[in-house]
């Protein structure tokens, strides 16, 4: 049986001192027929351990599901890490940030309670309960065990939200409870309130840092007297949001500081080894006074890129890995370009315009009332006497598009702030209100999407709403089979294509000629698109195409600019900041 413990300043293998080089993989951001290959990948760069997060909300999106199949199979995953000889190190929540949707809390939680990450009782018996069956997991996989799991986080920088001893107390009782028996982490951001805040006594400190390494692991020596210090978020990279920049590291500065950590004995946790997407719906997004959705590529300029590519981090890290821990001798080989190919895109119709199909109500329905997981809801009320007038509205969250009669008025847009509206006379008012992602950070966690509040007309208030939640996944697929039409017009059309590859392969559409919406491949959904950039090409995992004929559909919300689907040869995520 082999051992894994916290010595006086290193971690313990079977008592011997041992120094965590460990990599971040999200198992629920990477094709799980690809899990294999990336965790390959990380151990040919000389990792000798794989971190992942557990995002709550995937494994159980409604009340009362528990899903650990295909995409959720996090046991598959720790033992494809086993099988490739490397450890683990799995940190559950409940809260993950991570730029993922939500903070990874399923949103029938946040909706049903206000006290998130406390020792509230009605927050604590759902999470109890989320950590019995991620434990049921990783319990059995432990290393002394004969499993590769060697280290558990509890929370997640829980020092920079709040700091209740006793919610923490209680998340390391259910965990040992659920006989985890490896050592317990926290990890907090490098400065002093953040750490005391964020953990315990029993409880293993870590740091998040990606840069001035030893003045941070400093500071956390203060708080952490002894045991092995370690960064378990390296940021080597970072994450994008619509509207901004593609952000990059200077390869030479992030292996030096890689390079400063190891020769300080550090363990470290390279965040990303392999970012991934956030495919489907699963982007997060932050507000710190501002709301910017994150955009579908979380390439986060990481070792392995998006595909799965090694880059020139990647051998840069590896140069420094080989310094203090044994390399393999095998390099993986550079991926070959991309098929590039065109094809025409068809029109199949309006999309958005499904029959109103929830009943009448005073007020319009948030998408957490009615229960909608999919991007966007259809607000219709007939206008008081056929008046047009301003229109106000309490809060947009998070893009909408206004009409009156079919015919487009405006957009109203919550990251410019955006509330009021000048609106024609007609019959029927329509907005169709997009949930662009959920927050991921900080205190605006679990709130409500939708038209938030009041609507006014000219000082009155308006009633008599229709909700109309639209799920984007099932109208693309009900449209994968339609025939070409004539339709146009200024709404929301959808198109589809049909284009053949030689073999199944990786892709990498490109949207440049097309303006916001959804792009799916043989039902797959690749996530969402924008000309706001940065992000240009969507990535198709080689899983999701087949040889021969493949379908594309593609959910338009404004216009095509030319009805044409490419696919490149490369990834383009945007232009860089200087």
């Amino acid at each position: 049986m082999t051992t894994f413990s916290l010595g006086d300043t290193d971690f313990l293998r079977d008592g011997q001192p041992h120094q965590v080089i460990s990599g971040a993989i999200h198992y629920f951001r990477v094709h799980p027929d690809l899990w294999q290959d990336r965790i390959r990948k990380a151990r040919l760069m000389g990792l000798n351990t794989i971190e992942t997060y557990v995002a709550w909300n995937a494994h159980a999106p409604r009340r009362g599901e528990w899903d650990t199949t295909g995409w959720n199979d996090l046991g598959r995953f720790l033992d494809l890490v086993h099988a490739e000889g490397l450890d683990a190190i799995v940190r559950p929540g409940p809260y993950i940030c991570a730029e993922w949707h939500n903070g990874g809390l399923p949103v029938w939680l946040t909706g049903s309670m206000e006290n998130l990450r406390s020792s509230a009782p009605d927050f604590l018996v759902e999470v109890s309960a989320y950590l019995r069956r991620v434990y049921d997991i990783v319990a059995p996989r432990q290393i002394d065990r004969g499993g590769p799991v060697v280290l558990v986080q509890i929370e997640n920088e829980y020092g920079a939200y709040g700091a209740d001893k006793a919610y923490l107390e209680a998340l390391v009782a259910v965990t040992r409870d659920a006989g985890i028996t490896v050592p317990l982490t926290t990890v907090d951001q490098p400065v002093d309130q953040m750490l005391s805040d964020g953990s315990l006594p029993e409880l293993h400190k870590t740091g998040s840092f990606g840069s001035r390494s030893a003045e941070r692991l400093a500071t956390l020596r203060r708080h952490q007297p002894t045991g092995p210090l370690m960064c378990s978020e390296f940021w080597d990279g970072w994450f994008d949001w619509w509207g901004g920049v593609h952000h990059t590291t200077d390869v030479t500065a992030a292996a030096a500081d890689l390079d400063a950590l190891l020769a300080a004995g550090a363990s470290v946790n390279i965040y990303m080894f392999h970012g991934g997407t956030n495919f489907g719906l699963t982007n997060g997004a932050n507000d710190k006074g501002r709301y910017l959705p994150l955009v579908t590529s979380y390439d986060y300029d990481a070792p392995l890129d998006e595909a799965g590519t090694p880059t020139e981090k990647f051998f840069a890290f590896r140069e420094v890995i080989a310094k203090y821990a044994p390399v393999p001798e095998e390099v993986p080989a550079f991926a070959s370009a991309a098929p590039a190919l065109e094809v025409s895109l068809s029109p199949v119709g309006a999309w958005t315009d499904a029959a109103g199909s929830g009943a009448v109500a005073a007020q319009p329905q948030s998408f957490d009332a009615l229960g909608h997981l999919s991007a966007l809801v259809r607000y219709d009320v007939d206008l008081p006497d056929g008046k047009g007038g301003q229109l106000l509205i309490d809060e947009v969250r998070d893009l909408a598009w206004v009409s009156v009669d079919g015919v487009a008025a405006g957009t109203l847009s919550r990251t410019r702030h955006d509330r009021a509206i000048r609106i024609p006379a007609g019959r029927t008012l329509s907005i169709l209100v997009e949930d662009q992602g959920r927050v991921n950070y900080d205190h605006r966690l679990g709130e409500e999407k939708g038209l938030i509040g009041a609507v006014t007309l000219d000082g009155t208030v308006v009633t008599g709403w229709r909700s109309t939640p639209l799920d984007v996944a099932a109208i693309a697929a009900e449209l994968a089979s339609a025939q070409p039409t004539d339709a146009a017009g200024d709404g929301p059309l959808a198109w589809t294509a049909e284009f053949t590859v030689d073999t199944a392969t990786d892709l990498f559409l490109d949207t440049a000629p097309w303006s916001k919406g959804y792009a799916f491949v043989n039902g797959f959904f690749l996530g969402r698109y924008w000309r706001n950039g940065p992000q240009r090409t969507l990535y198709v995992p080689a899983p999701a195409t087949r040889t021969g004929g493949n379908r594309l559909v593609v959910l338009e919300l404004e216009q095509i600019l030319a009805p044409v689907a490419r696919f490149v040869e490369a990834p383009a995520l945007g232009v860089t900041e200087e």
